[in-house]
């Protein structure tokens, strides 16, 4: 047998492999990971910084919970989205309801199935769309729930009268804190939209398009907390001018028929 060549004579290398490797040679080293947190334009860089690009809506956060609690509290807020029902649609109905509690946590929302046949879904404005109702509650269900959730309660909202009208419910007016009714609410002594109040007292923008009744409730909700001393003092003082002056009714009238009773002994006499 032959003895194998000491220096074999090697392959000729694929050209391919030929132009990565002289590729690689170019580039140099590969930065090791601790460049990452030195550069500035990194990944991680860009992460650090997005608290502060989110701080251009932060006003918008303030409607935003604090708490997951959806506990059913002493005060909670309703807002009501309506369609339109009758052969003209001009006739409103219930289509959304929503409840939020002290602290904004959804306590109910439920899409409504009204009795009559809705002809305008008004979606520009309650942004209810057809698809909406396919599985909604029907209307006598939903109303059976909320009178359940605020019976006994504050109830807080904007022009309560449209919502609880829609439900076709009543509630103690003690017990109503509507903020389209609050005095220092008003300006020249008529009544606010929502959006406005929310802009002037809470700093935030609402109902921009589409309505959105959680949003609305919370808004509601919010208002009533920030001047919630100042607003349950003047419902006291209310009532009990109210106590005051009922009192003094029948003092009145006993007067005047003391009064009409000597006129009438005179004259017979």
């Amino acid at each position: 047998m032959g003895s194998e060549p000491k220096n074999p004579k090697r392959l000729p290398l694929n050209p391919n492999w030929a132009q990565l490797r002289d590729k690689l040679k170019s580039e140099g080293p590969k930065p090791s990971s601790d460049s990452w947190s030195k550069s500035p334009k990194g990944v991680l860089g860009k992460r650090k910084e997005r608290p502060d690009v989110e701080s251009d809506d932060s006003p918008v956060s303030i409607l935003t919970p604090t708490t997951t609690d959806s506990s059913l509290t002493s005060e909670v807020a309703m807002d009501c989205e309506m369609v339109g029902v009758s052969s003209q649609g001009n006739k409103s109905a219930l289509g959304r309801v929503t409840l939020v509690n002290t602290w904004g946590n959804v306590i109910c929302d439920e899409h409504v199935r009204p009795v009559e046949r809705v002809v305008d879904f008004r979606t520009e404005i309650s942004g209810i769309r057809p698809r909406d109702l396919r599985k909604a509650k029907d209307f006598w269900t939903v109303q059976t729930k909320v009178a359940e959730l605020i019976k006994g309660r504050i109830l807080v909202g904007h022009a309560l009268r449209n919502d609880l009208k829609a439900l076709l419910l009543s509630h103690p007016k003690k017990d109503i804190r509507d903020s389209s009714d609050y005095q220092p609410f008003l300006k020249e002594g008529r009544k606010r939209a929502l959006r406005d109040l929310a802009t002037e007292f809470l700093g935030v923008k609402i109902q921009n398009g589409e309505h959105c009744p959680v949003e609305d409730a919370r808004a509601a909700m919010l208002l009533y907390q920030r001047n919630k001393k100042q607003w349950e003092k003047s419902i006291k003082e209310h009532l009990k001018l109210k106590n005051k002056q009922k009192n003094r009714k029948p003092k009145k009238k006993t007067k005047m028929r003391n009064a009409a009773d000597l006129d009438h002994a005179a004259a017979v006499s």
